[in-house]
This record gives structure tokens, C-alpha cells and sequence, in this order.
């Protein structure tokens, strides 16, 4: 299979467009000499120990759910370790590609599999996706008819993305059009318009509401079926991450056996997605000092398992649907090497 072929299967998995705007997924690396993709191996991060597993199994793409390129770069030298890491990879003819915060958005990913972890619940998107649009704004405007084909060009000049969705006439001389454009080319498109227009009070302009994107978005929150007390939820995650320890921080009023309801989740850096969601007991990778006491404060618990830890786990969830979705003379391996670098001594 090419990996062209692959990229599509693991963009049909988990759209790109469902990542943050800052974020930087997709493929990153891509080898100039093509070759068929015959074993792909699974990474929450890109170390210099997951590149020697993926050498030494002669991987022919690794896809590293962390993007190990993220800020721009002018030259790729050796004494920086990303860089080395791009440089090891094109030699031996690998790719590399990063879904990240694509895998925590789509239905089914990483954060559906975290909230999981304490059993069955009426689960809820706590930061909506929405389906994602060129268009932002609708144009509403009468032109005389002999003059619409020129406008038409010259709105279309200046953006190809603005569509005509709807003309008809209103007589013989003039022509009622209702057209899309994207916010960027609004205030031109505008402009144009006005000189063509028969009178102004034929304008209209209308904003486009987004389209909310069912079960897609960043974080979770679960009102369990079942509540459990405190120190089940810590047993649970325990065993759903495959972990020894966790971090916990108990809301204020609360103990060990107080129970859990509403769970809130977000899988590594939660902060920005969990702050202000009312919920009795918060899971994500890490958190701060400050954000842990603001948190406890309003009596919420809080566990934390270090950043990767509430994440890695979700790799044998997507071994076996990215292994269904590709022939059989594929091989899907999840990185033995890959691990997070905080441990409890």
C-alpha cells in the first residue's frame, strides 16, 4: 500500500480539520524515493528510543500522535534532537505523520477513551467542533442583469472560494443574487457590490451560524450511570492507564469515599478545556500548582497522571481500527519504547 493510500485511510479515521488551529498535523515528513508502506508503528512521542525500535523493525512510517516538528524551522543540524529524529527518518526512508489534537476531538478518540475509564455514562463534548466551512457570510444585493456577468468576474478575482448560490430575475432589467464569501474578502466583495448594485437599501448581509458537529470537540464530561467514591475512580484509572500511582487532589469538603457523579476529562494539558466545567472530580495529564488549588477551591477532585500517561493508552484502541481499515499485509505495531519521562521514585 502507498503511503498516500494510508494517509487517506488515517485522515478518514480522524479528520485534520478537526485538530486546533495552532496545532501541526498530518504528514510532516515525507521521503523523496517512495516506497510501499508494509509496517507502521504507533508513538505518543518521537524519542531517539522509539527511532531505534522503528529502525530496527524497518518501519516504513511512524505515526507519532505528539507532532515532533511543531515550531518552524530554518535548518536541519544535529545538535538540536528534532532535528536529528527528521534527519534519521529521511535516511532510512520513513515517514512521519502526527494526528494529535485530531485524535482527542473525534468521536471515539482519545478523550471518549479516557472518560471510559469509570464506566458507562451520558458523555457530553465540553469544547464543540464545528463543521468546517470557506464560507462565513452571505450577500444579498439586486444588479442590473447587463452588468452581472462583469461583477460576477471581478468577485471572483478577488477570491475564487465566493460562490453564487442563488440569482433570479426580478424583470427584465435587474437580477436578484445571493452569493457566499469568506470573512477575509467580505469588506472587498462589499465594495464591489455597491458599484453595481441598483440601490443600496438592496443590500443585505448575513453571517453564516456554525454547524455544530455532533459528538466531536475537545474534552469530555460523563454523569456516570453509576457513581463511585473517590477512591474507585483512582482504582479505575489505575488500571484503564496501566499505571502504579496517580496524583490526587481532593476538592475541598470532599474524602476518599465521597462520591463521584460528573466526571470531566481532557487527555494531557486540561486546563483550558476543564476550566469553569462543574463537575466532582476532574482527569487529565497535568495541571499547575495554581490551577490544581483553583480547582479544589470549588470543590472539585482532581487526578493527575503526568502528561503522555492519559493519552499512550489510547494507542491499542486506534492499532486495531487502523489494522481493520488497511490489507492484511500491513502490519500496525504500538512502540514498546514510548513512555512518558516523568516516573515516581
Amino acid at each position: 500500500m502507498d503511503l498516500n493510500q494510508v494517509v487517506q485511510v488515517l485522515e478518514y479515521l480522524a479528520p485534520l480539520s478537526l485538530a486546533e488551529s495552532w496545532d501541526n498535523v498530518g504528514l510532516l515528513v515525507e521521503p523523496s524515493k517512495p516506497r510501499p508502506v508494509k509496517t507502521i508503528l504507533l508513538t505518543n512521542d518521537l524519542t531517539d528510543t522509539v527511532m531505534e525500535e522503528a529502525e530496527a523493525v524497518s518501519c516504513d512510517l511512524i505515526v507519532s500522535y505528539h507532532p515532533p516538528l511543531f515550531q518552524p524551522i530554518k535548518r536541519l543540524v544535529q545538535k538540536d534532537w528534532k532535528q536529528r529524529l527528521v534527519i534519521r527518518a529521511l535516511e532510512a526512508g520513513m515517514a512521519v505523520f502526527s494526528p494529535h489534537t485530531s485524535w482527542d476531538s473525534v468521536r471515539g478518540g482519545v478523550n471518549d477513551w479516557l472518560v471510559g475509564g469509570l464506566g458507562h455514562g451520558q458523555v457530553s463534548v465540553l469544547s464543540q467542533a464545528y463543521v468546517t466551512s470557506k464560507h462565513t457570510h452571505i450577500v444579498e444585493f439586486k444588479s442590473r442583469t447587463e452588468r452581472l456577468d462583469s461583477l460576477l468576474g471581478e468577485l471572483k478575482a478577488l477570491d475564487p472560494v465566493t460562490t453564487v448560490q442563488d440569482t433570479h430575475r426580478d424583470d427584465g432589467d435587474c437580477t436578484q443574487v445571493r452569493l457566499r464569501c469568506s470573512d477575509s474578502v467580505l469588506t472587498p466583495v462589499v465594495e464591489k457590490v455597491i458599484q453595481h448594485i441598483i440601490s443600496c437599501h438592496s443590500l443585505r448581509i448575513l453571517k453564516l451560524e456554525k454547524v455544530p458537529l455532533l459528538d466531536h470537540g475537545q474534552g469530555r464530561l460523563s454523569v456516570l450511570d453509576q457513581p463511585v467514591t473517590v477512591a474507585t475512580a483512582v482504582q479505575k484509572m489505575k488500571s484503564h492507564l496501566g499505571l502504579r500511582h496517580l496524583r490526587l487532589a481532593l476538592g475541598q469538603g470532599c474524602t476518599q469515599e465521597s462520591f463521584v457523579r460528573t466526571v470531566a476529562v481532557c487527555a494531557g494539558s486540561g486546563t483550558s478545556v476543564l476550566k469553569g466545567v462543574q463537575a466532582d472530580l476532574y482527569i487529565t495529564g497535568e495541571m499547575s500548582h495554581h490551577e490544581v488549588l483553583d480547582a479544589v477551591a470549588k470543590g472539585t477532585s482532581v487526578i493527575l497522571s503526568d502528561h503522555s500517561n492519559s493519552e499512550r493508552g489510547y494507542l491499542a484502541v486506534f492499532r486495531e481500527k487502523l489494522t481493520e481499515s488497511l490489507p492484511a499485509n500491513v502490519a500496525v505495531m504500538v512502540s514498546k519504547a514510548d513512555r512518558d519521562p516523568l516516573v515516581v521514585v
